[in-house]
């Protein structure tokens, strides 16, 4: 992570653990997801005036490494930094970490791009100016 890192407090909730008392592996990526979308609403970017306009934020690819598990009621820290990956592609750096131990739950990559209403992927100038 660089110094340009968004972080966002959340708590797991009783109803996102499975049968075994730990988070269900899917949770974990609205967790990530949320993260991002906080990210982008903290730069002026916003998924409802995109969608108007027929502009989408789309994940290509999404690489998550599960290192530990949470458990209801843990307090976790969602850190997420974006990178480019190429001239139309970003990446989402992002790390899920345990409050209390500072442990790293999940490290993931979300690869994303814009889509036009052509459906045609183009760089948002809004990404564009993060990723300078």
């Amino acid at each position: 992570m660089n110094d340009k890192v968004f972080s966002l407090s959340m708590a797991v909730r009783d109803y996102e653990c499975d049968l075994q008392g730990v988070v269900n592996n899917a949770v974990y990526q609205n967790y990530l997801e949320h993260a991002r979308h906080e990210f982008l609403k903290a730069h002026g970017i916003h998924f409802a005036d995109l969608a108007r306009q027929g502009i989408n934020l789309v994940v290509v690819r999404a690489e998550l490494d599960y290192r530990g598990s949470l458990v209801s009621g843990d307090c976790f820290r969602v850190s997420t930094a974006l990178r480019r990956d190429s001239r139309l592609k970003f990446v989402f750096s992002q790390e899920i970490r345990h409050d209390n131990s500072g442990r790293i739950a999940v490290a993931a990559l979300i690869t994303g791009v814009a889509v036009n209403a052509r459906g045609r992927p183009f760089l948002l100038p809004e990404i564009d100016n993060l990723l300078k």
